[in-house]
């Protein structure tokens, strides 16, 4: 599909206008990523703790992707679960965290959280060697503005700042597009033996990840309205775990 469309790898077409498909599917793609990680937990109807151990993993998880893998991508996927306002109201399951799992919860706050504002800041990376897929978010949210779904204030919302953001980031588009092939190897090397079933292979594609959240006839209305209905959903789910406490009962 690349030779097809002028370049050699997917990289450097979501940074061109031809590659505008590419780049809100993986739009699309990031936040079914995030919601579908929030209802695993908000979906742990068990105890406090129970919660606190799947939250453990969760920030586990996004270290691994970090680190060991150097996937931007889906750390950051990661963590937009972990900051969405359904999952950090919880805050019986944030203390029971922090008394049972000291070390997961020191890990999320002082190394995973200020690493991620950085890269949304265009301040930091990871290094190119042991980067397989990096952190385009940004990018491809400045260049698809009209369509991204709104998740908060922006790193360039800032007017103190917000220009120095953007050019960061239009100048990481350089280098996304100039290493492809860098992510490509990179990606090769720590898939090594790892054997793909390609009956699993369709678990990973964005239709399906639409079609199992909001099932087939949902997943064709828009995109305002399906994350509207699914933010409804999952503040529900989130309330009924921790129900909010009334200024009466205080």
């Amino acid at each position: 599909m690349q030779t097809l469309m002028g370049v050699r790898w997917g990289m450097e077409l979501l940074t061109l206008p031809h590659g505008r498909q590419l780049r809100l599917d993986l739009l699309e793609r990031f936040h079914t990523m995030s919601i579908m990680l929030a209802v695993d937990i908000l979906g742990c109807t068990g105890s406090a703790e129970e919660r606190a151990a799947l939250l453990h993993k969760t920030i586990q998880l996004a270290a691994e992707l970090r680190g060991t893998m150097g996937n931007m991508f889906s750390f950051a996927a990661v963590m937009g679960a972990l900051d969405m306002a359904q999952i950090v109201r919880l805050e019986q399951t944030w203390i029971t965290l922090r008394q049972r799992h000291t070390e997961g919860a020191i890990l999320y706050e002082k190394k995973l959280k200020p690493f991620l504002k950085s890269l949304n800041e265009g301040k930091e990376g990871p290094p190119l060697s042991n980067t397989t897929f990096p952190h385009i978010l940004p990018l491809i949210t400045l260049l698809e503005c009209d369509t991204a779904p709104a998740e908060g204030p922006e790193p360039w919302g800032s007017t103190e700042h917000g220009v120095e953001v953007v050019l960061a980031h239009l100048e990481a588009a350089r280098t996304v597009a100039h290493h492809g092939g860098l992510y490509h190897t990179n990606a090769e090397v720590k898939l090594q033996g790892f054997q793909a079933r390609p009956e699993l292979l369709e678990v990973f594609s964005t239709e399906f990840q639409m079609r199992l959240l909001w099932g087939s006839q949902g997943a064709s209305s828009s995109q305002a309205r399906r994350y509207e209905k699914f933010d409804k959903v999952l503040t529900a789910l989130s309330h009924k775990l921790e129900p909010a406490v009334r200024s009466s009962e205080l």
